[in-house]
């Protein structure tokens, strides 16, 4: 008798609790890069990132979440901090194709079903996987480094870890808004060029800054979401 009532319960909720608690939409903002080239500053977008995102509320607590960004990354050591980048002169700039997909954490309470106004922090990360272009050096000028160009080298497939903070809040029955700060953390040393070994596996003339740091990206923006699902009955609580 009870599995034919779950049954009930499922086919008279399973359409609002499973095509009912989702939010889509934009996501824009800008793009920064930290590794061996260029500024050392770690939140400093300043190139665009732009895609969207879809996320499954299953509980007020916590969603799965998916986004497709694209983004611009670019550094140039003239603009650095640092002495010896100054000198060197090196610039590169390269793209970022990300899929992710992971868990979000909410600090309090997020229920669209609620007639209330809501809002809260929340801490995203999951798994990226994504596609940029390996680059290296193309010559080496030993008597005028800044010389050097940056030429690519292939295709880099990659795998990158989110660490995103962010605070959301309703606008109204349908739209709500937030914005983050998320930095990803990579497997490769090369978005810049700076360790071409990775490319044919051996040491590397042309190899160049900390070879034992990974490079990282950060992205820093805004999103929209379409809500769907006020007024279900069927919320999940797990």
């Amino acid at each position: 008798m009870r599995y034919l009532v779950v049954m009930v319960l499922i086919a008279l909720c399973g359409n609002q609790t499973y095509s009912q608690n989702f939010e889509v939409g934009p996501f824009i903002g800008g793009a920064n890069y930290i590794g061996d080239v260029g500024n050392t500053t770690y939140i400093n977008p300043n190139t665009p990132v732009f895609g969207g995102l879809v996320k499954w509320n299953r509980s007020d607590r916590h969603s799965f979440r998916f986004s497709l960004l694209y983004a611009k990354i670019e550094a140039d050591d003239a603009k650095s901090n640092e002495g010896r980048r100054l000198q060197r002169g090196y610039s590169f700039s390269n793209t970022i194709a990300e899929a992710s997909l992971g868990l979000e954490f909410t600090f309090w309470d997020w229920d669209l079903h609620a007639n209330t106004y809501q809002s809260t922090p929340y801490l995203y990360t999951g798994i990226n996987y994504y596609f940029a272009n390996h680059y290296m050096l193309k010559n080496l000028a030993y008597t005028n480094p800044a010389a050097n160009e940056l030429q690519e080298a292939g295709n880099n497939w990659e795998f990158s870890l989110p660490i995103v903070m962010g605070y959301k809040q309703t606008l109204n029955n349908f739209l709500s808004a937030g914005m983050e700060i998320g930095a990803r953390y990579t497997f490769t040393d090369n978005l810049d060029g700076s360790h071409p070994s990775e490319v044919d596996g051996d040491y590397n003339l042309y190899d160049f800054g900390n070879r034992n740091t990974s490079d990282w990206y950060v992205f820093t923006g805004i999103y929209f979401t379409f809500n769907f699902g006020r007024g279900s009955g069927c919320f999940n609580k797990y």
